[in-house]
């Protein structure tokens, strides 16, 4: 999930476009005169004037609901502008207008409504078959939504505002050049449109052009400070380059000018969710939700935090909310439905949805890719035409979308025992990913190789046991696809314990601390009576996230693979604490981050040289943390021992835990706890030795990653048995 911002439209209100004031009698005129000069309040108390003379004139109520609009109450705009279309005596203008604020509440419906009767009252009124075309749009039907803005253009060509809103139903029509050409032609006719530079920064970001997004984005801002839409476009390229430090301060600027703005508010919502800061992503997205009930976005974003938080039939009604709503979420809500049902266990559940996806949307290579991973593809799967028409559509898609099929094509080709297909697609989707980020693989080594400089074995020898005391928290490290998820799900069917999947709340506590490894040279250098408060605060720091996931358990497992980067410091801070590293022979475990797209933050999987380089730093840490854990902390665990011998790997893993043994440790598969990771469907089947060993059949596509891993000296092997 995603998570989609909004590029703004420009539906307009009739004051935009210079409508001469009505012939009204000399109050309501000298309001329009106040209210055009700057001097609001008397143009407020002039206009409650002429609406005491004359009770209920729809002028009067339309002039003082586009100024409540301009106060940004627009709820009482609504209020104002449907009494005006309620008089006999009430224009188009007036229901071309309640159209565009109705469209701003989230009420697509009602908005659609009143735009059709704006234009049907006066076939002639521009804005009224503007306002239409930006509902359209933002209802999904952008065909339609399409006419009608070449329409108004047909008839006004030189309408700046008309251009930016036909773009972006362009935009929305996959044809990206000819929506880069009505945003250009916008700002040729009003060169300081901001709005016209946020929308391009927002296409330019679709195609993966960062630096060009970038660079629109800000000068949108810079023409105009208080356009929040051009923030939240900043804040969207900012985090797609994993700039998420930068992303976050785009957000705050954009809530501080608009708190109630439901956009703002599912973005942050989104934004936070990504980084695991879930109870920040909760509130804001209950509050979008609360600001706007009608609008969809608001919903799915509400059921993606809910999702993360483990609470799966909250979300999946959140999830439901989106669908049922207008506007152009259905797909995606389907879709993160039925994934949801699949990584909560519930297997029927979910294949149903997955049908109803696809009969709602039967040509979607979105769904069919989301659906990948638990679809076994035969030779004349008709998934292959859909998949191959999309990419054959090229840049009429949003890169990400690209990306998603290349990987889903390659693991079908994978399924019909066609390699070169698939890696030809596997390699395509990782390139055009790579291009996308900026990621140093020497700076990361020299960064591990700081880490272990700075835990040296006094240091650690002299912290642990100086933390917080707990049993509770037990830790799952290792590689990503290396077996994690597998030993989690066989612990955490265990009564007594909890699996709460991939936490960020570790790495979260260490970078509150500082500059880490630095920070912590600095702490274990330090009095101990000055060293012992700081670690146990830190201890508590993670408690205070984790404890509650625990449910009452003895045990709670943070399996995030990451953690290894930061095993040295937990015996000081949670000397109590437990740390199991899975180990899988070194080229299955890249073979498998190479051909999956993750949902996170995993920069170094996108290149086979610099996954291979990223293995052997990880490596050679893990040697050190070896040397330095405490023996009876510390546990190591092989994929291929588990799948050679469970039960006797489980009671091991069981017994380190300080746990009588349980055989449900046996039935993970049956287990119906929510799996977030990408071995989702993995760990639903019992256990299986077709993955040991894996790459050989496929060496002859990895051979960049077997010379960074150093295979053809052997050091693989020699590693893997050493470590």
């Amino acid at each position: 999930m995603s998570i989609r911002l909004r590029a703004p439209g420009s539906a307009v209100m009739s004051s935009d476009v210079g409508q001469e004031a009505p012939s009204l009698p000399d109050t309501l005129r000298r309001a329009w005169d106040a209210w055009h000069a700057g001097m609001t309040e008397q143009a407020h108390e002039l206009g409650q004037r002429a609406l005491a003379a004359w009770p209920g004139q729809p002028d009067a109520l339309h002039l003082l609901g586009l100024m409540e609009h301009a106060a940004g109450k627009l709820d009482q705009a609504i209020t104002h502008l449907h009494e005006a279309c309620r008089a006999p005596s009430a224009r188009a203008v007036h229901v071309s207008d309640l159209a565009e604020l109705c469209r701003q509440r989230g009420w697509l419906a009602d908005a659609e409504v009143a735009a059709r009767r704006a234009v049907t009252m006066d076939p002639s009124l521009l804005a009224g078959w503007n306002n239409l075309g930006v509902v359209l749009k933002e209802a999904g039907r952008f065909e339609e939504s399409r006419a009608c803005l070449e329409r108004v253009i047909a008839h006004r060509p030189d309408w700046a505002e008309a251009h930016n809103n036909l773009a972006n139903t362009c935009r929305r029509l996959g044809c990206f050049e000819l929506a880069e050409r009505h945003y250009r032609r916008a700002l040729a006719l009003q060169p300081g449109y901001a709005q016209a530079h946020s929308n391009l920064a927002y296409l330019w970001s679709e195609q993966g052009h960062y630096e060009v997004a970038m660079a629109e984005a800000r000068r949108a801002i810079a023409l105009n400070p208080h356009l929040v839409e051009a923030y939240l476009n900043l804040a969207e390229v900012e985090g797609a380059r994993r700039h998420h430090d930068a992303a976050l301060q785009a957000l705050d600027q954009a809530f501080a000018l608009a708190p109630q703005n439901p956009f703002v508010l599912v973005a942050c919502a989104t934004a936070l969710c990504r980084l695991q800061r879930l109870p920040e992503a909760l509130r804001f997205a209950r509050d979008a939700v609360a600001c706007a009930p009608q609008r969809a976005d608001a919903h799915h974003a509400l059921a993606t935090v809910l999702k993360s938080l483990g609470q799966t039939d909250e979300a999946l009604i959140e999830f439901e909310h989106a669908v049922q709503l207008p506007g152009t979420w259905a797909e995606e809500a389907l879709l993160d439905r039925a994934l949801l049902l699949q990584e909560a266990g519930r297997e029927d559940e979910a294949d149903r949805a997955f049908e109803r996806a696809l009969e709602a949307f039967p040509d979607s290579a979105t769904i069919l890719a989301g659906r990948a991973d638990r679809h076994t593809f035969t030779a004349d799967d008709p998934a292959f035409a859909l998949f191959d028409a999309f990419l054959a559509e090229g840049t009429r898609h949003p890169l990400r979308q690209r990306i998603a099929m290349h990987f889903a094509l390659g693991k079908a080709y994978l399924d019909v025992k066609d390699p070169a297909h698939a890696f030809a697609h596997f390699d395509e989707g990782n390139r055009l990913h790579r291009a996308t980020f900026d990621y140093d693989a020497a700076a990361e080594g020299r960064w591990m190789a700081k880490v272990a400089a700075t835990f040296t074995a006094g240091r650690c020898a002299r912290l642990t046991g100086l933390g917080e005391a707990t049993e509770l928290p037990v830790f799952v490290i290792g590689m990503p696809r290396s077996g994690t998820t597998l030993i989690e799900q066989i612990l955490a069917s265990h009564p007594l314990v909890t699996g709460a999947g991939e936490l960020s709340a570790l790495q979260q506590v260490f970078e509150c601390q500082g500059n880490y490894p630095d920070s912590w040279a600095a702490l274990a250098d330090a009095r101990t009576d000055d060293t012992r408060p700081v670690l146990k605060q830190l201890g508590r720091a993670y408690l205070e996230q984790v404890a509650p996931l625990a449910q009452g358990r003895l045990r709670v497992i943070d399996k995030m693979p990451a953690n290894h980067r930061y095993a040295g410091a937990i015996p000081s801070i949670l000397p109590g604490a437990r740390i199991i590293h899975v180990r899988r022979d070194p080229v299955d475990t890249c073979l498998s981050c190479y051909t999956k797209l993750f949902a996170g933050d995993q920069s170094f999987t996108y290149d086979q040289t610099e996954l291979g380089a990223y293995y052997r730093d990880y490596e050679q840490l893990m040697a050190h943390w070896r040397r330095v854990l405490p023996a009876d902390r510390f546990l190591e665990v092989d994929y291929e021992a588990v799948i050679e011998d469970l039960e006797g790997e489980a009671r091991r893993m069981v017994a380190f835990l300080g746990l009588p043994w349980d055989d449900a440790c046996l039935r993970f598969h049956e287990s119906r706890r929510v799996v977030l990771t990408a071995s989702v469907n993995q760990v639903r089947r019992p256990i299986y030795t077709s993955s040991k060993g894996r790459w050989q059949g496929h060496a002859a596509y990895l051979q960049p990653l077997l010379q960074s891993l150093g295979h053809a000296s052997g050091t693989v092997h020699d590693q893997a048995a050493d470590g």
